[in-house]
């Protein structure tokens, strides 16, 4: 058996709120946004494949890249342990834990126990903090629980599951050196690098682009689906609720930003942080139109949709362009 001191913040990101459990035990109080932006975690995919049911619209970067970008950012030293042995695996937690450290795990939330939504995602991430002959203890977000405990059987199923977004009984810790930069001296190199990539995408599905090409498609998603009573709400549920903080992450990199005016003086801070709470508000609205659309059967809901999402791609990367001036 082992324990350590973790704390539950009521955070609503499980990366952010794994991040956060780790550098508070090294000193490190950062709020969630801070730890959202910091990360340069903002993004936008709109993703459609052949195997799956039903587009997905998404709004950070992919899981476990915030956590490498924030280390990096903050000079923070990142052990990462994948293997395909479940032995090996568990000696990689049980290490730290035993030496008084939590513990990152990357796994499938639909394995663990306390989770009511049996979706399969494989991204999802948890700070561990103890363990006992039967269960594993762990803090995850506000809507999960917080503080949380699942058993040790259904722990290891989650960390051996194969699939999308899945790693490799992935578990992590962070330290913090001595004498760290400060969060503050980080905020213009984290905030134009996640400008730069959101207005340079490679494809037209991500940043901006992938917004204008959004607000395309949506209008057509009646048409996607043989079942659009559950399809469209439960995308527009998945933009709101599922670990975003709301409005696809906007409300948390509206509140960085917003965190940011306090510490720097800066026009292009302000351009940016102004056109974000008018983006987060915009993509509330559009989640209650593609839920109105489901439950309605009237596309026109989905027009409307198409029409915000348009401007949305014009209002954030008018944001990007101020932010990516950041640094001049």
């Amino acid at each position: 058996m082992a324990t350590v001191e973790a704390e539950a913040r009521g955070m609503q990101h499980c990366e952010t709120t794994a991040l956060g459990v780790l550098l508070r035990h090294q000193g490190l109080d950062l709020s969630e946004p801070m730890l959202f932006g910091l990360g340069s975690g903002l993004s936008f995919v709109y993703w459609d494949g052949r195997n799956m049911d039903f587009p997905f619209l998404g709004g950070r970067v992919r899981p476990f890249d915030l956590t490498g970008n924030l280390a990096a950012g903050l000079g923070l030293e990142l052990r990462v342990h994948e293997t395909t042995s479940p032995r090996k695996a568990w000696e990689n937690v049980a290490a730290p834990l035993d030496a008084g450290h939590p513990v990152g795990l990357q796994l499938d939330s639909y394995h663990l126990d306390y989770f009511t939504s049996k979706v399969h995602f494989g991204g999802h991430i948890v700070a561990m903090y103890g363990y006992d002959d039967q269960d594993a203890y762990l803090v995850d977000t506000h809507q999960q629980g917080g503080t949380v405990s699942t058993s040790l059987t259904s722990l290891a199923r989650a960390r051996a599951a194969r699939g999308p977004m899945t790693a490799r009984h992935r578990s992590f810790t962070l330290t913090v050196p001595g004498q760290p930069p400060s969060p503050e001296s980080r905020i213009v190199p984290a905030v134009t690098a996640c400008a730069e990539t959101f207005l340079h995408p490679p494809i037209a599905n991500l940043g901006h682009r992938g917004i204008d090409k959004a607000g395309t498609l949506v209008p057509t998603w009646l048409r996607r689906t043989d079942t659009p009573q559950r399809d469209l709400p439960q995308a527009a549920l998945l933009m709101e609720k599922a670990g975003t903080g709301g409005a696809l992450f906007r409300n948390l990199y509206r509140d960085f930003l917003g965190e940011c005016t306090a510490l720097l003086d800066s026009g292009h801070l302000r351009t940016g942080h102004r056109l974000y709470a008018e983006a987060a508000t915009l993509w509330t609205e559009v989640a209650a139109l593609i839920t109105e659309a489901g439950v309605s059967g009237d596309a026109q809901h989905l027009v409307q949709a198409g029409t915000l999402l348009g401007a949305l791609s014009r209002i954030e990367r008018e944001a990007m362009e101020a932010l990516s001036r950041l640094g001049e």
